[in-house]
């Protein structure tokens, strides 16, 4: 008969060092996160969880800092698939005479469900446990998203023109609502209204939207002032700027998560605080497109909720939150002209507890607090590029690559051990990669 006093649990993993996010900017040298089942149970003293737990497992990470799932905030990631074949061209040349035609050409489920399978193991690889997904197929993206173990809220899209989802905006509305009732009570899939852009949607189609998304409940997860033409554009045909036109319609609330948003005034980032607004900001891509500089430290000054994104590979092109949240850091010191804008532990939030904030998840994962999800990876630091290490959260965000991360949990789940993926087939998925290049130089050549 056992005489051990200590408390079962499924595992332990020690770590030099937590990065807990909440409280705020602290760091906990030699602790332990202790998990029981899908959720944290507690965060103590190694020595101390050591005489209170009696774990399965004991995951040592002596010379790793552990700290939560990084959370991309807005990403398109079938298109993963497209990645570098239209790169060094602005956003509407880009986008009308490269990325429609081709997704015109192939989009498939089977595009959809490889592309996010891909992206699944990308962002694995560099610490991303979660994404706030906006893409065609929102059945084929559960359904993968779900077998995969990975936690995404999947946007429910729509656009005023025909697509090989939906034919006609009924369409749109009636199988995305279908979807969403299929997975209502998911573990690790939620959902969003994914309206693609002001200048794609109707008056009619965002009312529609702004009433069923206070009925359910939902984020609206648009791109909003992503370039100067698209504010021209909207002044020609509507008399309003888009954001202006969207509070007309009753969508500028706590339920917005707005993309991009490098066109904005004062007035703008007021309104945008006072109503709960969150903001996806896209560093990476909207310089890689020319788009412009969001004023992300005008808005967190403001108390706009600030979340950081990666946007689609064909864009971007990667899923590398690290670099991200990096670029997001000093991008914000120099569009501020303040070497002080977006410190380390605010950028770290962003892409953590700020980014699940905005996407409806900031009670279950973003922080490392007892009783929520246990959504965490682990971060070596003992490489040559992080040494000598003096403050942990500094040295996550501006001198840390993604190679570094060395294991993700997903509601408990490890999902990469040893930096190796679990349950995924790479060769096959390499495979499948490549057949989709062919694919897509067939009917693009020179791509």
């Amino acid at each position: 008969m056992s005489t051990d006093a200590r408390t079962p649990c499924d595992e332990v993993i020690e770590a030099g060092w937590i990065v807990p996010v909440v409280p705020h900017g602290v760091v906990l040298a030699d602790h332990a996160l202790v998990v029981d089942g899908d959720r944290i149970t507690a965060i103590l003293p190694r020595a101390e969880a050591q005489a209170r737990y009696a774990p399965r497992l004991t995951t040592a990470r002596p010379d790793s800092v552990l700290l939560p799932g990084l959370v991309n905030a807005h990403t398109h990631n079938p298109m993963i698939l497209m990645r570098g074949v239209a790169d060094d061209l602005a956003l509407m040349p880009w986008l009308t005479e490269h990325v429609w035609p081709i997704e015109a050409a192939v989009m498939s489920p089977a595009f959809i469900a490889d592309g996010c399978e891909l992206a699944v193991a990308e962002m694995l690889r560099g610490g991303t446990t979660c994404c706030n997904e906006n893409y065609f197929f929102p059945d084929v993206q559960a359904a993968t998203y779900r077998r995969l173990g990975f936690r995404a809220v999947v946007g429910l899209p729509f656009i005023e023109f025909p697509s090989a989802w939906a034919a006609t905006p009924a369409e749109y509305f009636d199988k995305g609502l279908e979807v969403r009732d299929n997975y209502r009570n998911d573990a690790l899939v939620s959902f969003s209204f994914a309206p693609h852009a002001p200048y794609t949607v109707s008056d009619a189609s965002f009312g529609r939207i702004r009433v069923l998304a206070e009925q359910l409940d939902l984020p609206v997860h648009v791109h909003v002032h992503e370039t100067a033409q698209e504010i021209e554009d909207s002044l020609a045909q509507h008399g309003q700027r888009p954001l202006a036109r969207m509070d007309r319609l009753g969508l500028v609330n706590e339920r917005l998560v707005a993309v991009h948003m490098t066109q904005l005034t004062p007035a703008e980032i007021a309104l945008c605080a006072e109503r709960g607004v969150s903001v996806a900001h896209c560093p990476q891509s909207n310089l890689k497109l020319a788009s412009g500089f969001c004023p992300a430290e005008a808005l967190r000054r403001a108390g706009v909720n600030l979340a950081i994104g990666t946007d689609g590979c064909a864009s971007n092109n990667d899923l590398d939150m690290f670099d991200e949240m990096r670029c997001a850091a000093l991008l914000a010191k120099g569009v501020a002209g303040d070497a002080t804008a977006m410190d380390a532990a605010s950028a770290l939030r962003a892409a953590t507890l700020d980014g699940a904030r905005a996407i409806g998840l900031g009670e279950r994962i973003g922080s490392l607090e007892p009783g929520k999800q246990a959504d965490f990876i682990c971060v070596a630091m003992d490489a040559i590029e992080t040494q000598p290490m003096y403050h942990a959260i500094s040295q996550l965000v501006y001198a840390t690559g993604r190679q570094q991360v060395r294991d993700a949990w997903i509601a408990g789940r490890r999902k990469l051990a040893d930096g190796v993926l679990v349950d995924m087939d790479v060769a096959s998925l390499l495979t499948r990669a490549g057949d989709w290049r062919a694919r897509i130089a067939a009917v693009r050549p020179g791509v």
